[in-house]
């Protein structure tokens, strides 16, 4: 009856919307489940930057916590300042070997499972090479979490490309910041870290495991929650692989990289010495080393975004390479007088590393492209950078001071200056070669 009713009241009034209600219930629960998709992938593009974020901050302390260190680490595991020189070279070595093979990873299993894994020997090797008891073991464990590092310098930049196509120049800001963050966060906090852990510095350097382990946990979620790890490589295999060696804005990126990385971990790995060589006490060389290194938290930012906003680079390559030819004039000629001068210049000049990562972005039309791109520009890039630490190791102990271990140093920003210049003009490598 109850029904009969309903259906005379709908005859007796066919303007009353009983009828188109299902539709417009229907529209109502669509739009609900496209807020519903949105919010989501909001939520999981947020997290995925967090960690891009968390990822860049732990890529350096591997590096420059040892720095403020050395000296401690040298005597207890009885290492010469030539071996010392190799040590600063072994980064450079393990991002060569495992960048290259950095895009076949990501094409079998994701670059997201990869850095993810990368992340995880990142953890493991820092936290087991504080009970390194001889150099062999220290070097080796040092080059697994090395190993984690190079894999995450290729492919992060291409997480960016693939998820942010449309934001690639502040993402790359995002990811320089941190890089640079946690470079300058090592530098600064490893003395008085150490010395409030007692003095040794096996739990000075172990302790930056647990920064790196959260780093792993929220890439963990990340690749749970999208569900992708393991099948976001087939775009890139899809789009086929070039014959990269055959271009020439590949191979300027190569050499502008492999110079400004030479000069970077020369400096990371005995900026402190110099300025201990020149009375300066540990801690205060330490926290020079961290304003280097923190001068590139806001330029890593805007840069990237200032980069990416011309058709060429040319103008940063001149202006950061002549900072760091000023900085390293002023650490032979004054090291203490004009320290912190010079800690400054130094770390602009250090800014070429977010202004290649860039360059690597801009160059390549697809993020296939800028894995191939990266994995060449970096592997060979730091293959070039291999020579510069143990060089300068080499020279200081052979003359027992800084003037020609710097001289070479400034002199390095001259090729530097003059390959960024072709690397910067605006090219794409996939114009210049075609797929193998």
């Amino acid at each position: 009856m109850r029904s009969m009713s309903t259906a005379e009241k709908t005859t007796q009034h066919p303007e009353t919307p009983t009828a188109p209600a299902p539709p417009h219930s229907q529209g109502t629960e669509a739009t609900q489940g496209t807020e519903a998709t949105e919010g989501r992938a909001r939520l999981l593009g947020a997290l995925l930057a967090l960690a891009v974020a968390l990822a860049a901050v732990n890529l350096r302390p591997v590096v420059t916590s040892l720095g403020p260190l050395l000296s401690k680490v040298r005597t207890d595991l009885h290492m010469s300042a030539t071996v010392a020189g190799l040590l600063a070279a072994v980064p450079s070595v393990c991002f060569a070997l495992f960048g290259f093979a950095a895009p076949a990873l990501a094409r079998r299993f994701g670059p997201t499972l990869v850095v993810t894994a990368g992340t995880g020997a990142i953890t493991a090797g820092v936290a087991a090479r504080s009970f390194a008891g001889s150099t062999g073991v220290f070097l080796l464990l040092t080059a697994v979490a090395l190993a984690g590092v190079a894999v995450a310098n290729v492919l992060i930049p291409v997480v960016i490309k693939r998820y942010f196509p449309q934001r690639v120049g502040p993402m790359i800001g995002l990811y320089a910041m941190a890089l640079s963050l946690g470079t300058a966060l090592a530098a600064a906090v490893s003395v008085p870290l150490t010395n409030a852990l007692g003095g040794g510095w096996r739990l000075g350097l172990g302790s930056w495991a647990v920064l790196a382990a959260v780093g792993l946990l929220v890439w963990l979620v990340t690749v749970v929650l999208r569900r992708d790890g393991r099948g976001d490589g087939s775009q890139g295999a899809a789009e086929g692989r070039l014959r990269i060696a055959r271009s020439g804005t590949a191979w300027a990126l190569a050499g502008f990289f492999g110079c400004q990385a030479g000069g970077a971990y020369a400096t990371m790995g005995w900026i402190s010495q110099i300025y201990q060589d020149s009375g300066l006490s540990a801690g205060t060389s330490g926290v020079l080393l961290a304003v280097v290194m923190a001068v590139g938290v806001p330029v890593s930012f805007l840069l990237p975004n200032l980069a990416a906003r011309r058709s060429d680079q040319r103008l940063f390559v001149v202006v950061l390479a002549l900072c760091g030819i000023a900085g390293y004039l002023g650490l032979a000629l004054a090291p203490a007088g004009g320290a912190w001068l010079w800690a400054l210049l130094v770390g602009l000049s250090n800014c070429a590393f977010p202004l290649t990562l860039t360059m690597i972005g801009l160059r390549a039309r697809t993020s296939g492209g800028v894995a191939q791109l990266s994995a060449f520009a970096q592997g060979v890039g730091y293959l070039i950078s291999i020579p510069c630490p143990i060089v300068v190791g080499i020279l200081y102990q052979g003359t027992g001071g800084w003037y020609l271990p710097l001289a070479f140093m400034g002199a390095l920003l001259v090729p530097q200056l003059l390959i960024g210049l072709r690397a910067a003009r605006n090219r794409f490598v996939e114009d210049e070669v075609g797929a193998a």
